[in-house]
């Protein structure tokens, strides 16, 4: 009996903000080096779940500027020495004003974001010996982005798509034709076999939304 090859990436969701927003701990396991995606908030539960999977972050990535998504950027940025990645510069405005979008929603000693490296279409964020491509995929909020892994089939697609459904666009900077084409022409021709972690809810696949998303029919 030969023993399995394990797998390059390894991902942990850690649930955060009253939003119960998909924070994830996505991470090399050939050099254990990990990438916070979208720490929304609840800072401290990040870093216990750091130590649980005893991988080493050595960056923020985000996909956009609300506040359950990049709340948390700031403060563990400032505690752990990390670059923050993301999202586009189109999403300065919503970084920008984190403090008062966390007033709004009793959410006290958020500070605004200022990204280490803004993110455009085509760029490339790694961890460890593994590499996503970006998508630049507006509507949701100008400055949306997605990480894509083409071999493992895998998207971190924050607020696009989600089981069943698609990212809120009643925001007076939201566009939902904007991001319906940006799902149906940057998304979904990444492959049916596209398994994708959304920013809320359950994983799915890009096939099923396609054949059953109610969102994305005709």
């Amino acid at each position: 009996m030969t023993d399995q090859p394990q797998a390059p990436l390894s991902i942990a969701v850690v649930p955060v903000t009253p939003f119960q927003q998909n924070c994830s701990l996505v991470w090399c396991t050939l050099t254990k080096e990990a990438a916070i995606v979208d720490p929304g908030g609840d800072a401290v539960r990040i870093q216990e779940a750091l130590k649980e999977t005893g991988v080493k972050p050595v960056a923020i990535w985000l996909t956009h500027g609300h506040i359950d998504h990049a709340g948390g950027a700031a403060e563990l940025a400032e505690v752990l020495a990390l670059p923050i990645i993301g999202p586009h510069e189109a999403d300065k405005f919503l970084l920008d004003a984190l403090p008062e979008q966390g007033l709004r929603f009793e959410m006290h000693g958020i500070k605004a974001v200022v990204p280490t490296r803004w993110l455009s279409e085509g760029d490339s964020v790694s961890v460890g010996e593994v590499s996503f491509s970006v998508q630049h995929v507006p509507g949701h909020t100008p400055g949306h982005v997605t990480f894509f892994q083409k071999e493992l089939r895998l998207l971190l697609a924050g607020d696009t798509v989600f089981a069943g459904s698609i990212g809120r666009t009643d925001f007076p900077y939201g566009s939902h034709a904007t991001l319906i084409a940006g799902i149906k022409g940057k998304l979904l021709p990444l492959g049916d076999d596209v398994q994708f972690l959304p920013g809320h809810g359950p994983a799915s696949t890009l096939g099923e939304e396609r054949r059953n998303n109610p969102f994305l029919q005709g």
